[in-house]
């Protein structure tokens, strides 16, 4: 009795040993950004087969009402790759995005939707989580400033709770379109320009609800800063944010995620990070970029300290504030998850 109690006290010591060990590996490693927006990351967190499940540009991610996390790559093998918390991958669909680029979630009567734009076809798609398209909206000719489709070349989408949709063209003529949500033409603004009101590199937009009252925050990713609009297309403020070729805005909670594509300007290649601002739009944190320092209220420039990404192309948020990153041009790498400490 006595051999049988010690070997079954030796197998609980044992197992205990090894689950510490392993809690101990998994809360190692190196503590990213400032601040009290710190994570951890994992490299790894993708379970993915290439060979079965291949990407080329991993471009934007969302979680779901379910809390799955949704990506979308320009590889016409899987489009869209579904995926757990703990990075399962849970389901996959897609073939016809070649220019696979913007993804948005939208909620209508309870119901959740995606919408994703393809920079080769020069559309927008509403599509249900499995794949169903249920709308596409074609270059908006009657603005009179589009002549053809080729000069439409839509890279992010944000759709109101009302179900109007605003596209931002980052990549062709940089206007930023709003439709009603049966794809209605119902204004236009910005366009490429050198005034503070135009747009260059429009890449992202979002509808920000941390004030009063609401407005759209629009990339301007060659100057380095976020636009702020009222939703009819009239300019409120210009975030600035030296160093930082940034892509969509992300908002949770009171805090504002953006992927840095490049650091300095965008002919510094392999130089990304990832930015965090407060709801006074100050940056609070970086990953893999120095600490945020203002003088006078103004805030230096910024640039990649920490070579943990290539080209981070957008960040999701998850509901327990872990962040997934996204790239793009970055060897096919699946995106990394950050789990915040």
């Amino acid at each position: 009795m006595e051999r049988r109690s010690f070997i079954k006290q030796g197998t609980v010591f044992t197992a205990s040993f090894f689950i510490a060990k392993n809690l101990l590996a998994k809360n190692d490693g190196p503590i990213y950004g400032f601040n009290g927006m710190k994570y951890r990351m994992d490299k790894s967190w993708s379970k993915a087969n290439p060979q079965d499940h291949p990407v080329k540009d991993c471009h934007e991610m969302v979680q779901d009402s379910k809390g799955r996390i949704i990506m979308l790559t320009n590889e016409t093998k899987n489009n869209i790759l579904i995926y757990d918390r703990s990075g399962k991958l849970l389901d996959f669909w897609g073939h016809d995005f070649p220019g696979g680029h913007g993804l948005t979630l939208a909620k209508e009567n309870g119901t959740d939707y995606l919408f994703i734009t393809d920079t080769n076809k020069h559309q927008v798609y509403k599509t249900t989580m499995d794949g169903k398209i249920l709308m596409t909206i074609d270059v908006p000719l009657e603005t009179g400033v589009y002549k053809k489709a080729e000069e439409f070349v839509p890279t992010e989408t944000i759709i109101d709770t009302n179900g109007d949709i605003f596209i931002a063209d980052g990549y062709g003529a940089q206007y930023i379109t709003h439709f009603d949500k049966n794809g209605k033409l119902l204004g236009y603004f910005g366009g490429k320009g050198e005034g503070t009101e135009h747009l260059d590199n429009a890449h992202g937009i979002v509808i920000d609800r941390r004030q009063k009252t609401p407005t759209l925050l629009v990339t301007d990713r060659t100057r380095n800063c976020f636009k702020r609009f009222s939703l009819d297309g009239k300019l409120r403020e210009v975030i600035s944010l030296p160093g930082a070729c940034v892509c969509r805005p992300v908002i949770k909670g009171d805090h504002l995620y953006a992927a840095v594509l490049r650091s300095g300007d965008m002919n510094n290649a392999g130089s990304g990070f990832v930015t965090i601002l407060d709801k006074n739009n100050k940056v609070v944190s970086n990953i893999g970029g120095n600490e945020p320092v203002y003088k006078d209220g103004v805030l230096q420039p910024m640039a990649q300290t920490d070579k943990l990404f290539v080209h981070p192309h957008d960040v999701c948020v998850d509901k327990d504030d872990n962040l997934y990153v996204a790239q793009w041009a970055a060897g096919n790498v699946y995106p990394y998850k950050f789990t915040r400490v």
